[in-house]
């Protein structure tokens, strides 16, 4: 009977995190460009500073991770709540080490991109896997967080660099990005490129661009940006984020049910060893 369950349902039921759509990518770039304006916001607009701005979000964060972790599957306003936070929070990390510590932004991009490294061999070497369709139990959700973390710090550090380190401005940092995470598609559609290495490749690119949008949009037209301000590209990109991810929980909600009434009467042990 368990062998006939599919690895679709099983995902459905037992996953702590989203399957990989479209939406999912929509919704992750919209985050990212959220984390962008909400921190400048933060910061600057409402003056708080690096520091007191960094201490607020870290306690949102871990409060929106004991949520997280508090929850016995993917449950989308938590996850994305959580998610949106990271992004906050990954790019301050950055922030903090390029204006309160002085750290270079290529030495940023080479620690964050070691570290990230070294996650990943570490969860391997303890699941033999880094796919995200089998986050099933809170070790590898506890990776999965880390990893997350650690792009969003990446992602900052090196789109900083190169649009404004390197001085090339937020439209061509749009451009660069977009164009990058368009040949891992093409990578992973047309050529077969593994799955997981295209999954987190995009996942980090994601950041720049989705933080080079935000600017962009944001900053004023003497920075190279349109000037929306803040406060506007904050409030709109999150308004839709807020019905994206509500969208996608009434379809979790719906394919559930139907993953429910498929796998009768086995228990979650019994569908994880299917």
């Amino acid at each position: 009977m368990t062998s006939n369950i599919s690895t679709h349902v099983r995902t459905i039921l037992l996953n702590r995190v989203p399957e990989v759509t479209l939406a999912f990518w929509v919704i992750k770039i919209l985050s990212t460009t959220t984390g962008e304006t909400a921190a400048d916001y933060l910061n600057d607009g409402l003056g708080l500073g690096l520091t007191l701005t960094t201490v607020l979000t870290g306690i949102v964060l871990i409060a929106a991770l004991i949520a997280q972790f508090a929850t016995k599957r993917y449950t989308s306003g938590i996850y994305w709540t959580a998610v949106v936070m990271f992004s906050i929070v990954g790019t301050l990390v950055t922030d903090n080490l390029t204006d309160n510590l002085g750290v270079p932004l290529w030495e940023s991009t080479v620690v964050f991109s070691v570290m990230l490294a070294a996650t990943f061999t570490i969860w391997f070497l303890r699941e033999r896997t880094l796919s995200i369709h089998t986050i099933f139990t809170r070790r590898r959700e506890a990776f999965y967080w880390v990893a997350i973390l650690l792009t969003f710090a990446l992602g900052t550090a090196a789109g900083d660099l190169i649009t404004e380190g390197f001085g090339l401005g937020y439209l061509v940092g749009v451009i660069l990005f977009a164009s990058l995470i368009g040949v891992i598609a093409i990578a992973r559609f047309v050529f077969r490129a593994d799955v997981v290495f295209c999954f987190w490749a995009a996942y980090v690119l994601t950041r720049p661009l989705g933080a080079s949008i935000g600017d962009l949009l944001s900053q004023d037209p003497a920075a190279g940006g349109l000037g929306l301000g803040t406060t506007v590209t904050s409030v709109v990109f999150l308004a839709v984020i807020i019905a994206a991810a509500a969208y996608l929980g009434i379809k979790v909600s719906r394919q559930r049910r139907e993953a429910e009434a498929e796998v009768g009467t086995l228990t979650p042990s019994e569908l994880a060893a299917s």
